[in-house]
């Protein structure tokens, strides 16, 4: 067999046992499950337990998992105000390079999901049945697998109605812009921290009525988003 022939049949043979590997990637990509969901609860200082404690000062949500497509749209009630959610998408952009965010929409129907996601990331007021809970965010992905196939497709935010809210800070109310922003960490990938060092951090995972300094992205926050996505 001379050397021209051998090596077209070698090359056949690369190309035949080549195939089932692409084909199992391919549909790795395509054919996913149910996407799954990672519920966070910020708590009022003084109540809940912290779920795992944190080695450092940002924590992310899970190796890998962010937004693929970003120009994230938000929907909110009509209860919530525009300007403190934009506010609080405009602190996470200021410190990376990507465009994340992209327009805010009104709808008197947006509601909560937490049963399944519906395409919109919401944000609403409601009644959540627990003593202490000041909002939750349901993020909704696909967090299994290679890291580089994990991804977040949708976030959901309940702000607590058994508090009074607040634009300004108010010394006896939650303040929307405050939590809004750590709120929008987790949708963007981050955790929650919960030692005492990571206090000034905008997802130290408790808050208080009056408190105003979530608003601001500290060192870790700053790092973590940057890790996600870029500098």
């Amino acid at each position: 067999m001379n050397r021209k022939l051998r090596s077209l049949i070698c090359f056949a043979l690369i190309v035949v046992i080549s195939i089932p590997t692409f084909s199992i990637v391919f549909a790795g990509r395509t054919r996913r499950g149910p996407p799954e969901k990672i519920v966070f609860i910020h708590y009022k200082k003084g109540y809940g337990k912290p779920q795992k404690e944190d080695k450092g000062y940002y924590k992310l949500l899970v190796k890998g998992a962010k937004w693929r497509d970003l120009l994230i749209d938000v929907t909110i009630g009509l209860d919530i105000t525009e300007s403190a959610i934009n506010s609080a998408m405009g602190e996470w952009e200021e410190h990376t390079s990507a465009v994340l965010f992209g327009d805010i929409y009104y709808n008197e129907t947006a509601d909560w999901d937490s049963d399944k996601p519906d395409g919109d990331n919401e944000l609403v007021f409601g009644d959540y049945p627990q003593e202490g809970v000041i909002a939750v965010c349901i993020v909704w992905g696909y967090f299994g697998g290679r890291p580089s196939l994990r991804e977040i497709i949708e976030f959901d935010i309940m702000f607590d109605t058994d508090y009074e809210w607040s634009l300004t800070g108010e010394f006896d109310k939650m303040d929307l812009q405050n939590i809004a922003t750590h709120e929008l960490g987790h949708g963007l990938g981050l955790g929650d921290l919960y030692k005492l060092r990571t206090s000034e951090e905008t997802m130290y995972g408790y808050s208080t009525e009056g408190e105003t300094k979530k608003r601001d992205l500290y060192l870790g926050d700053i790092a973590g988003i940057q890790e996600l996505y870029g500098e």
